[in-house]
C-alpha cells in the first residue's frame, strides 16, 4: 500500500515552520486540532493581551492554517482542513503534547463559550 502525501512549496513550507516556531502559536493550533475557539478563550487559556491572541490568530489565517467562523456575535478559529499544509501541520502535531487540560481547566472556570 502506498502513502500518497501531498508536497509543499519550500517557501511556504518555510513561512509555516517560522510561525510553528512560536510556542504560543504552536500550542493554538495543537488546541483548535480538536476544538473551536474563540479571542478571549485564547486570552484566558494564555494569559495574555487580547491584542497579542488577535496578532497570532491573524498571521496564522494570513498563511490559511486558520479559519473563522461567526456565531452571533463570537468569532471561532478553527484549523483549516482545506489549506494545502494542512497534511504537514497535522503531521508535526502529532509531536506535540495534548493541551485537552487547558480547554477542561476553562470549563471549570465557567469560560468556555458554547455557541448553539
Amino acid at each position: 500500500m502506498t502513502v500518497q502525501t501531498t508536497q509543499v512549496e519550500l517557501e511556504k513550507a518555510s513561512m509555516v515552520l517560522k510561525l510553528l516556531g512560536d510556542k504560543t502559536r504552536l500550542s493554538m493550533l495543537k488546541l483548535l486540532q480538536k476544538n473551536e475557539c474563540c479571542v478571549c478563550e485564547f486570552v484566558a487559556i494564555f494569559n495574555i493581551s487580547q491584542s497579542a491572541i488577535s496578532q497570532h490568530l491573524r498571521k496564522l489565517r494570513d498563511v490559511g492554517l486558520v479559519r473563522e467562523n461567526r456565531k452571533g456575535q463570537w468569532i471561532f478559529y478553527s484549523l483549516n482542513q482545506n489549506s494545502d499544509v494542512y497534511e504537514m501541520v497535522q503531521n508535526i502535531l502529532e509531536f506535540i503534547p495534548n493541551q485537552d487540560e487547558r480547554i477542561t481547566e476553562l470549563e471549570k472556570q465557567g469560560l468556555r463559550i458554547i455557541c448553539e
